[in-house]
């Protein structure tokens, strides 16, 4: 089923148009003349566009070059009658998708119809792709077996399945866009986009384009039309990442979307429909924010419908290893190596860590052993953040007088990956110069160039 605008004078084509497409399911509207058409363009947005070539009151080129500025994902398909075949090709030459040569048979009409819809989905998919690609971070789902994982789960059960607004509160990566992603799969939408922005990467205007789409020359460098993240995301969820940090304009503009279902693009004054689920997530107290007068009150409780707070690592450590192991599945299909195991003496200090970046930083801290290690099984001095937090100091380097072990360690390896250590950090205090850094050591250039080869360095 598509949304198709068909723009033709002649009343009896008109009725043999609408009677042939309505079989597909197709949702029509007609128009007779080229100010109709225009109106039409502009008002709303169609997968498909059947145009005529002549109208009453102008050329259908007109409204072509309408559509190509409005929405560029629309398929125009133009009638031309035989004395007019030129003309039709010379509008697919400006960006026609195809033409029908009055008289048609119903079948050749509906069959190209259903191209070009097919055509307009795959140009506005292609979009969709380009404009998620950078933000949409991994498919893992949402780990761990503690009360708080737990009765995570349990709410998003029960919040994705409604329309609610949802508020998504945590720590910078506790995993909050999870969280989103995970509502969205269990929603109606879920075979519908789903649009992430981060609105803290945006500048006022930019992020106010990026999301309600501009016309061409509402800003410098604004040379051509481009619907925003609300109308690629239509029937779809809208995942708005530190919201706490959008600008007042934006907050006002965003207050109408949620409360009107329309939006309307900078440099525009004509509003459009939008069917978009909304979720938000800060790091911030949005709250305190709207005590302190930076944020709306009034916007708040529009996204505050169903609150969910996601815990920070340390208040839930009995997730560390499931999520760990999990993490580990997931680099070693992202790098295309084997998977790595953690030793018990790493899981053990891995329960210790405050881990002030929550699991992206356990993500990393995971991904850079694994890169450095060439042992199978990641031992604690392969952590570094693990073994500055026993010895409190900022080096990198043990203190071992006073600091307490875990109580079983695989000596060899650990002494292997502490020397390895110590020569990264020679070297690169020494700016790469061998000569210096074995001097430094207390080895032989060749020794040096033996330990260099044995630890890939």
């Amino acid at each position: 089923m598509a949304r198709v605008l068909i723009v033709e004078d002649e009343p009896n084509m008109r009725k043999v148009l609408t009677t042939n497409l309505r079989q597909d399911g197709h949702l029509l509207v007609e128009a007779a003349t080229l100010k109709e058409g225009l109106q039409a363009v502009y008002g709303n947005d169609f997968d498909v566009v059947l145009l005529d070539q002549k109208l009453p009151d102008g050329e259908g080129t007109d409204v072509l070059k309408a559509v190509q500025q409005s929405e560029p994902s629309t398929a125009v398909v133009m009638l031309s009658a035989y004395g007019t075949v030129e003309l039709a090709v010379e509008a697919m030459r400006i960006g026609a998708f195809d033409f029908l040569t009055k008289p048609f048979s119903p079948d050749n009409l509906r069959a190209i119809v259903h191209r070009a819809a097919e055509r307009s989905a795959l140009h506005r998919e292609n979009y969709l792709l380009r404009s998620a690609v950078d933000r949409l971070e991994g498919q893992s789902e949402i780990r761990g077996s503690s009360l708080a994982a737990v009765k995570l789960r349990e709410l998003i059960l029960r919040v994705g399945p409604t329309s609610a607004t949802v508020l998504i509160t945590g720590e910078t990566g506790t995993g909050k866009e999870l969280v989103a992603r995970a509502i969205h799969k269990s929603s109606e939408r879920a075979n519908k986009p789903l649009i992430s922005v981060n609105c803290a990467a945006f500048s006022e205007t930019l992020l106010e384009s990026e999301l309600f789409g501009h016309e061409r020359g509402a800003f410098t460098g604004a040379d051509r039309t481009r619907y925003g993240l609300f109308e690629a995301a239509h029937e779809g969820t809208l995942f708005l990442d530190e919201a706490g940090e959008m600008s007042p304009a934006a907050q006002a503009k965003l207050l109408r979307v949620l409360a009107e279902g329309k939006i309307t693009r900078l440099g525009s004054t004509v509003a459009r429909d939008v069917d978009v689920r909304v979720l938000v997530a800060t790091h911030r107290d949005l709250r305190k924010e709207v005590q302190e007068g930076r944020f709306r009150q009034d916007l708040y409780y529009r996204l505050a419908i169903v609150p969910i707070h996601v815990s920070p690592l340390r208040e839930r450590t009995a997730d560390i290893p499931e999520i760990a192991g999990y993490l580990l599945h997931q680099i070693a299909n992202d790098l295309k190596t084997a998977k790595r195991t953690l030793h018990s003496d790493a899981v053990q200090q891995l329960l210790t860590y405050s881990f002030p970046g929550n699991v992206r930083e356990l993500r990393n801290l995971l991904e850079r052993a694994c890169i450095l290690t060439s042992s199978p099984e990641i031992l604690w001095f392969d952590l570094p953040e693990l073994v500055e937090d026993l010895t409190g100091t900022g080096s990198g380097l043990p203190l071992f007088h006073g600091v307490p072990l875990p109580e079983a360690f695989h000596l060899r390896s650990t002494l292997a990956s502490l020397e390895r250590s110590i020569i990264e950090q020679t070297l690169a205090k020494t700016n790469g110069s061998k000569t210096e850094a074995a001097r430094r050591l207390g080895l032989s250039k060749s020794d040096l160039s033996y330990k260099l080869s044995k630890y890939n360095l």
